[in-house]
């Protein structure tokens, strides 16, 4: 829910009257009952707070003129949270719930790309057939592209509006010389400096590939890509076939 007033009264004052729980990802939490204006009764609330990441350091220069006596006491400042509140009905603990959000954010993340730097919507026009059409086409090229870049980054989701510049913004050059065709390729992205490694692992996997896809059946050829692919999520492991393709013979 939104950090209203009697939201945000709630979240800087739950925390002193009981313990926090982890709720994992630098997160704590502890429950609580809210009724704000409006609402009809109390309902049960999850609040998490975090510290900031950008947080800036205690410096030198904020420190007092005036010089502290050495009996004196030494308090550390205290360091600067953000919060969220949640509304739930479900008898979960702290740290399930606060999970259970974070895969939902994760969960609506690609239907944001989708909508905002797909053009997934905007359809004007009454006719269900050409909609369904055009959604499956831009369905089809996302799902396209991010296994693509997947192959080029493997350890992490890059969103279109960073991956598509990284990637495609280059100037491609082919020679040839002594029989042997070169391809140069330079980026004019600002950092071009992660782009050769990412085209030189490329092109160690593809030359490997190469070598071996001749004694390879389509079906093997299609496991060893997607494993390169997906191996974030496998840990390095080799995709099983499906048994629509073991060879039952």
């Amino acid at each position: 829910m939104r950090l209203t007033r009697g939201a945000r009264q709630c979240a800087e004052t739950v925390f002193a009257g009981q313990a926090a729980q982890d709720a994992g990802q630098g997160w704590e939490g502890v429950e609580a009952r809210l009724r704000l204006q409006g609402w009809s009764r109390e309902r049960r609330v999850v609040v998490l707070r975090r510290v900031r990441k950008s947080a800036p350091p205690p410096s030198s220069a904020q420190a007092p003129t005036q010089p502290e006596l050495p009996f004196g006491p030494t308090l550390e400042r205290a360091p600067s949270y953000e919060y969220a509140v949640l509304v739930t009905s479900l008898a979960l603990d702290v740290p399930a719930t606060a999970q259970l959000y974070r895969d939902r954010g994760d969960a609506e993340n690609p239907y944001d790309e989708l909508k905002n730097h797909w053009g997934w919507g905007g359809f004007t026009t009454h006719d269900l057939q050409r909609c369904r059409i055009m959604a499956r086409h831009v369905a089809l090229v996302y799902n396209w592209w991010s296994l693509f870049v997947r192959l080029a980054i493997p350890e992490r989701h890059a969103e279109v509006i960073t991956s598509r510049p990284l990637l495609l913004h280059a100037v491609g050059r082919q020679t040839t010389h002594a029989g042997q065709t070169r391809l140069t390729i330079t980026s004019m992205h600002g950092e071009a400096g992660a782009v050769p490694k990412i085209l030189a692992a490329l092109n160690a996997f593809f030359r490997w590939l190469r070598t071996s896809a001749e004694q390879l059946d389509w079906a093997a050829r299609w496991r060893i890509l997607l494993s390169r692919v997906f191996v974030w999520f496998l840990g390095g492991r080799l995709l099983t076939a499906p048994r629509l393709l073991e060879d039952t013979s």
